[in-house]
């Protein structure tokens, strides 16, 4: 069985030799060592520090290391991709961040947890510790997410800290969207999964890559990439505003007729138009929104562009292709190994 562990990483040069250690000191010293190989890919998206010489030295003395360097920043959705497509034909994957908030004393239970015959195992992370407001602001996220989307299911504290099974990777892998949002495609993609919880953990050295920028940007696209519920929020939102001003004229008309002509206030003329004018504003930039995905996505521009890479392996839609056609024979690597000892076993 072999077992990758994908690190994506960008501007790490503080923590990754130190995560490098720490992963090989966990996967050598696992009870289930015996039944498995494994190695490390390092996607490095671009860094603009040391990280990717450091990788480079520790692949030099390391069989176990692999990297894939960028050739420029393409983002983490980029990086984590770049690790699935390139390893369509390992048993079990394993994502893990390299800035050790995600424990990697937590990856044997994962493998044991595919050993059972879990195709996605997920650490789940609780917030115990973390800043209130942010607590507080995430549960109203995940809250809200999950009422505008129908056909899957956000939790929260799921990040992208799990194993998946190599048919998970591949089902993935063919998802082929340009703007990405893997917490959902996680979900989209289904099978026997499994969760268990881990405490938090605080970051050991360098600082987060996460801007509130980034962080709103990333929350904005949870929502819009699996539903068009946003879009319809505008239509309904346009017809309490209308049946609202048709009431408004009502009232003025009774008014004038009960009361008499009367000077109209240029408060309530201008509170309706900026009323008005804010609710086309947004329906223009949520429109916007749908149309610029649309826009990125008929381009066709690849994911991420290699500058530097040390694995010896064919194009990584050959390696889809030969992976596909092992599922619908039916048969996995470990499998077909399986059938091989017994051939053995029964000529013995």
């Amino acid at each position: 069985m072999k077992v990758r562990v994908i690190i994506p990483c960008y501007n790490e040069g503080e923590v990754i030799l130190k995560t490098y250690k720490k992963l090989i000191e966990i996967l050598e010293t696992d009870s289930l060592r015996q039944h498995y190989d494994y190695d490390l890919l390092f996607i490095d998206d671009g860094s603009k520090d040391s990280t990717i010489s450091y990788i480079q030295e520790a692949a030099t003395t390391d069989s176990h290391v692999k990297f894939i360097s960028f050739s420029r920043n393409f983002g983490k959705e980029s990086a984590m991709i770049a690790g699935y497509q390139h390893s369509t034909d390992c048993d079990a994957v394993v994502m893990i961040d390299a800035d050790l908030q995600h424990p990697p004393h937590l990856i044997p239970k994962m493998i044991q947890g595919y050993m059972d015959g879990y195709d996605q195992v997920i650490a789940k992370r609780n917030r115990c510790g973390e800043n209130k407001s942010r607590k507080w602001m995430t549960k109203l996220y995940y809250r809200m997410i999950n009422r505008f989307v129908e056909d899957i299911r956000l939790e929260d504290g799921v990040g992208d800290f799990r194993l998946l099974s190599q048919r998970a990777v591949i089902s993935l892998t063919q998802l082929d969207e340009t703007n990405r949002f893997s917490k959902g495609l996680y979900a989209w993609i289904g099978y026997h999964t499994q969760v268990f919880t881990y405490e938090n953990v605080e970051r050991e050295d360098g600082e987060s890559k996460w801007s509130f920028s980034k962080l709103l940007n990333y929350g904005i696209d949870g929502l819009i990439s699996f539903n068009n519920k946003p879009l319809r929020a505008m239509i309904y939102l346009g017809l309490i505003v209308f049946g609202l001003s048709l009431l408004y004229i009502i009232y003025i008309l009774i008014s004038i007729m009960v009361h008499g002509i009367e000077t109209p206030g240029y408060f309530s003329t201008i509170a309706a138009i900026l009323l008005i004018g804010g609710i086309q504003l947004i329906s223009i930039g949520i429109v916007g929104e749908y149309i610029g995905r649309i826009y990125y996505e008929v381009k066709k521009r690849p994911k991420y562009i290699v500058q530097a890479s040390n694995l010896n392996e064919p194009d990584t839609d050959d390696l889809q292709a030969q992976a596909v056609q092992e599922m619908l024979n039916g048969k996995s690597r470990t499998q077909e190994k399986t059938a091989n000892e017994k051939k053995e076993n029964t000529h013995v």
